[in-house]
């Protein structure tokens, strides 16, 4: 007589056990595409800047792609805030400390708000959801 056996595999991907957690993968995708843009833009002015985005850029995508495995821990939510809190203030030395910081050649910069306000929204959804584990 045969037995057979069925092995259980957990997947490698599964889906956020809360509503906000698709609003924080949303703010890291806009922010980490927008920062991929920007780019091409700042590598112009400096190397190092250019540099410094892209590497923004794929951080926050690897952050969202992360948060969609078996590996994210709830710790990591805290991680989030803070590369989200550090990315806003990141802006002001190199722009300026003030309300300037959102404007480029006189008018406003649509990609640094529309950035720093997914970064901001990305994290306060992180903190609830370390907060609600």
């Amino acid at each position: 007589m045969a037995t057979t056996s069925t092995a259980t595999t957990a997947s490698t991907f599964s889906k956020p056990a809360n509503s906000v957690g698709y609003v924080a993968i949303l703010m890291a995708l806009i922010t980490g595409l927008l920062h991929l843009v920007a780019a091409t833009n700042a590598i112009q002015f400096s190397q190092l800047l250019g540099t410094l985005f892209v590497l923004n850029g794929l951080g926050f995508l690897g952050g969202a792609a992360l948060y969609l495995t078996k590996y994210w821990r709830s710790e990591l939510f805290v991680v989030a805030a803070l590369y989200s809190l550090v990315t806003i203030l990141a802006l002001f030395p190199v722009q300026g400390w003030g309300i300037e910081a959102f404007y480029m050649q006189g008018n406003i910069n649509p990609l640094a708000v529309i950035t720093k306000a997914a970064e901001a929204v990305l994290a306060v959804c992180a903190i609830y959801l370390y907060a609600s584990e």
